[in-house]
């Protein structure tokens, strides 16, 4: 059961800023272009990404370095 509410964990923006190492334009920037989880709608002006998917997005960018290199 901790699994599942770990990977239903919401982030707002500063959080999936400090994780990601991205600026709020750049988050929105690659939103837009398709390369970056979209946010959840929380309210008219409140929004949060998924924990799981923001923690996909950072192994996939791993996976895809240590590729390069093999």
């Amino acid at each position: 059961m901790l699994d599942t509410i770990t990977r239903n964990r919401l982030l707002r923006l500063p959080e999936v800023r400090e994780r990601t190492g991205k600026s709020r334009s750049a988050i929105y920037r690659e939103i837009r272009a398709g390369s970056f989880p979209r946010q959840l709608a929380l309210g008219p002006r409140t929004a949060a990404w998924s924990e799981a998917e923001v923690s996909e997005w950072i192994n996939a960018r791993i996976h895809a370095r240590d590729g390069a290199r093999a």
